[in-house]
């Protein structure tokens, strides 16, 4: 039987205070992964790895942070997201609310796109 979302919300946030250090009450669902935790690029391994433990799933690394869109002259230019880029970073990343990046979509802004409640709908993606 799949967790329920009070479930999947707790192991997700076992895992960010276990990860990155922040307290409990700082893990909400609106929460940025980089802007509001602090999370960095060595620290999203680490969750990866917490993750995958807690849930039993295999996340592989370009699922959930698709770079290889946000590096492609095909898909960026002049700093800023392509419109074939941010449909492919829709199919790519079903889970996240794009809505906010899509008004602005520079590329340098990507890292404060994950939210919390995007991670938690990854991973029930993941064990559907």
């Amino acid at each position: 039987m799949a967790p329920s979302d009070d479930e999947v919300f707790e192991k997700v946030r076992e895992a960010l205070v276990d990860a990155l250090g922040v307290d409990e009450e700082e893990v909400v669902p609106e929460a940025t992964m980089v802007g509001d935790l602090g999370a960095e690029s060595i620290d999203f391994l680490d969750i990866v790895f917490r993750l995958e433990k807690a849930f039993g799933i295999t996340i592989p690394r370009d699922e959930l942070f698709p770079e290889d869109i946000l590096t492609n002259a095909q898909y960026v230019q002049g700093g800023k997201v392509t419109e074939e880029g941010l449909a492919e970073l829709k199919k790519r990343m079903a889970f996240a609310d794009l809505s906010k990046f899509e008004a602005n979509p520079v590329v340098s802004d990507f890292g404060n796109l994950l939210t919390v409640n995007d991670m938690c709908s990854y991973v029930k993606s993941k064990l559907a």
